[in-house]
């Protein structure tokens, strides 16, 4: 057994031995090959790295001390005395500006606004938002509503809101987002320390496409002769017929929209109690009884279904007489508004014509009319009865008389009859239609066909991002168009004594135009007055509607009256808009 172990030899295996394969073989550097102990560490390194740990460690120890039992007391009521809260960094809300620039709304000196919570004074600060002082705009521009703290100063609301018109519209483009910061204060309310945690984002600026100065002026003009007159309030757009831009959207009374952003209580009270509802968008929400207004839709409509020609004359007596099935000796009569002789399509449309419409809309004495489908039909296509598409918010339908309206609001025992037919054909009855849906219409018999959104972005005059025009077809061909364009102007400009917009004949400005008187109440003891056209008429660039709400029967001037000085001005002063 000893000589076993004697005999036994311990033979170290070379690490060249081992790793055949290594990459420095050939070379053989056996420097380069790891895990060899070339050498031991010296004591005296190792007792040097164990005193640096104890010193370390000493130290937190030490540190701990002072923190937990020397100052303890101290930090702890630091800790409790000290407050961390987060501070509102106000954005910049978007300036309103109209299409040449002008600003409409803009922000002044930040309002500062602060309260005690019991640990300290909470500030913050947002901009106070200003309105142009020019008349006619409030509508449109709309007001906001500002950021709200309780006694405490806590925000609970953090934004500047639109409440209504462009304000509420666009909203999210003028609001931009509120940025943050965490605070940390004192005992004393003093900050110790301030850390940014997101930056705000100010809000975009937006050009309209209206006219300030030139809507101004309507708005004026218009609104002073309504009061003269005892009209109750009216509304009033231009737009453009080939874009869809509005260049003017105006609706009287209005109210101080500065005030209601300012919360001037007693001021909104009187806004919200007046009779006469100056909170309410006549031009967008306010539906009216059109009246001969929608004689060209209908007479466009006829051309289109072939039941009479332009040049087939139709006389005019001063009325029409349908037999009485119930008795014989009292038939129906249904009057014009004068006697016009005869009559073809261009000269009714010049004249107004009733006894010619009530012919051509539910058929007399061999004259086939289009009955109340196709009256329905067409007004839907000319945008009558539907939502518009325009941004501004509280936009109003209206209605468009048929059948199935009546059964539902008087009940299956009153069936249609031919003289609802008749009255629907000259806008009476149940229609009611907004102003934006009336100059729509217009717009789309000047252009050729195309019923426009209208747009209250402007559109940049080369490149760039802005309003594209949208529209859909009417269906019907420009040479029928064409004749009822005619018969417009020629209610401008013809000799005869019943045309009906010779007050609009202006040298400068060639106008085609339509009139509307619609009878109210029970008794057709009021009156709303309308005019819509376009000009110029031989080039089409801008239509515009104008009603006049509710004044008494028999009131010697309407809606075309009240145009002609702002015509006149326009020329005198914006003679760009003229051609």
């Amino acid at each position: 057994m000893s000589s076993w172990f004697k005999t036994r030899r311990v033979h170290e295996i070379a690490p060249d031995e081992i790793f055949l394969d290594s990459s420095n073989l050939p070379a053989h550097e056996a420097s380069q090959f790891e895990g060899r102990v070339i050498s031991a560490l010296p004591r005296r390194s190792v007792f040097a790295v164990g005193i640096v740990f104890a010193i370390v460690g000493l130290a937190f120890m030490m540190r701990a001390f002072s923190l937990e039992v020397t100052h303890g007391p101290s930090y702890a009521d630091v800790s409790r005395e000290n407050t961390l809260e987060r501070s509102i960094i106000f954005t910049t809300r978007g300036l309103l500006l109209d299409r040449n620039g002008k600003e409409l709304a803009w922000n002044e000196a930040p309002l500062e606004s602060s309260a005690s919570n019991g640990a300290g004074a909470t500030s913050s600060t947002f901009s106070l938002r200003k309105y142009t002082r020019l008349s006619g705009l409030a509508h449109i521009l709309g007001f906001v509503q500002y950021p709200k703290a309780d006694a405490k100063g806590n925000w609970w609301r953090e934004e500047t809101t639109g409440m209504s018109g462009g304000e509420l519209a666009y909203d999210t483009m003028l609001k931009g987002a509120n940025g943050s910061r965490m605070v940390e204060r004192d005992a004393r309310g003093e900050i110790q320390r301030e850390d940014l945690m997101a930056p705000p984002e100010n809000g975009r600026d937006l050009t309209l496409s209206i006219d300030a100065q030139v809507q101004s002026e309507l708005y004026r003009l218009l609104s002073a002769h309504a009061a003269n007159l005892g009209f109750k309030g009216g509304a009033a757009v231009i737009m453009d017929v080939q874009t869809g831009e509005i260049l003017a959207l105006t609706s009287f009374p209005e109210y101080d929209n500065q005030a209601i952003t300012d919360g001037i209580s007693s001021i909104v009270r009187a806004a919200n109690t007046d009779p006469r509802t100056p909170l309410l968008n006549r031009a967008v929400s306010g539906l009216y009884v059109p009246g001969s207004i929608v004689k060209p839709i209908f007479a466009a409509a006829a051309l289109n279904e072939g039941i009479i020609t332009p040049e087939k004359q139709i006389l005019s007596t001063g009325f029409i007489s349908i037999p009485n099935p119930y008795d014989a000796a009292h038939p129906s009569i249904f009057r014009d508004w004068t006697v016009h002789g005869l009559v073809d399509m261009r000269v009714a449309l010049a004249v107004s014509s009733d006894e010619y419409f009530y012919t051509i809309g539910g058929g007399y004495e061999g004259q086939r009319g289009l009955e109340i489908a196709k009256l329905d039909e067409y007004a839907r296509k000319f945008g009558l009865a539907q939502p518009t598409g325009i941004a501004l918010f509280g936009e109003a339908v209206g209605v468009i008389p048929t059948p199935e309206w009546k059964t539902q609001m008087f009940g299956p025992n009153d069936p249609w009859r031919i003289g609802d037919t008749y009255h629907t054909a000259i806008g009476q009855y149940g229609f009611q239609i907004t102003p934006l849906q009336a100059v729509r219409y217009i717009a789309a018999i000047a252009n050729g066909g195309k019923l426009l959104t209208p747009q209250l972005i402007a559109r940049p005059a080369v490149g760039g991002a802005g309003s594209t025009p949208e529209w859909v077809s009417v269906g019907i061909p420009d040479q029928h168009l064409q004749v009822v364009r005619e018969g417009m102007r020629l209610a401008v400009t013809s000799d005869r004594k019943d045309a009906t917009v010779k007050f609009l004949n202006i040298p400068q400005i060639h106008i085609a135009a339509k009139t509307g008187t619609a009878q109210l109440g029970m008794r057709n003891e009021a009156v709303n007055s309308w005019s819509v056209g376009f000009w110029p008429a031989e080039n089409p660039h801008w239509a515009y509607a104008v009603v006049l709400e509710r004044a008494p029967a028999g009131t010697p001037s309407g809606a075309a009256q009240g145009l002609q000085p702002f015509f006149q001005w326009l020329v005198a002063n914006h003679p760009e808009y003229v051609d």
